[in-house]
C-alpha cells in the first residue's frame, strides 16, 4: 500500500473538523515530517485562541494527534515520521530562495521528495492545503492529492 506524505494542514484535519477533512480521513497510511510534532498541536491551540475549540476539546484533540503520533500500548503510531535530517534541512535551505516557502514549509517539502527519492518515484503523493506549498510541492514534480481551495491555510501557531 502506497503511503501518502501529509503536511501539517493535512494532519489538522484528521482531528478538525475542515474543509478537506473526509479526504484526509479516508487516506490509507500518511507519512509526516518530523515537524508535525510541533505543527499540529500548535494549529490546534491556535483554534483554540481564536475561539474555534473550547480548551477542553482542544487538549483532548492534542491528546488523540500524540496517541497517533507515537502510538499507544494498544495501538501503534498512525503515521510514518521523517526525521529532519541535516540532508533535508539542506535541501529545505534551497528550496526556500527557489519557491519563496516558509521556513517548515520548506522542510516538509524538502522531507515528502526525499521520501519520493527513497521510494524510486512511486510514493503516494502528497497532501497540503496551503497554496504555495501545493504549487511548489507541483513544481517539485510530486503528485498533488485531494483538490483544496483557493488557499485553505497553513498551519503556523
Amino acid at each position: 500500500m502506497r503511503a501518502a506524505f501529509a503536511d501539517s494542514s493535512a494532519v489538522v484535519k484528521l482531528y478538525a473538523d475542515e474543509s478537506g477533512a473526509d479526504a484526509v480521513r479516508s487516506l490509507p497510511v500518511l507519512v509526516v515530517s518530523q515537524l508535525a510534532r510541533v505543527e499540529v498541536p500548535a494549529a490546534l491551540w491556535r483554534k483554540h485562541r481564536v475561539g474555534e475549540l473550547s480548551a477542553t476539546d482542544t487538549g483532548l484533540l492534542v491528546a488523540a494527534f500524540e496517541a497517533d503520533y507515537f502510538g499507544t500500548e494498544e495501538e501503534p503510531a498512525r503515521f510514518l515520521v521523517i526525521a529532519a535530517t541535516v540532508q533535508i534541512l539542506d535541501r529545505a535551505a534551497r528550496m526556500v530562495a527557489v519557491h519563496g516557502l516558509r521556513a517548515y514549509d520548506a522542510v516538509q517539502l524538502a522531507s515528502a521528495c526525499a521520501v519520493s527519492t527513497a521510494a524510486a518515484g512511486e510514493s503516494g503523493g502528497f497532501v497540503a492545503f496551503d497554496k504555495a506549498l501545493r504549487a511548489a510541492a507541483a513544481a517539485e514534480g510530486l503528485d498533488l492529492l485531494i483538490e483544496s481551495g483557493p488557499d485553505d491555510g497553513g498551519t503556523g501557531p
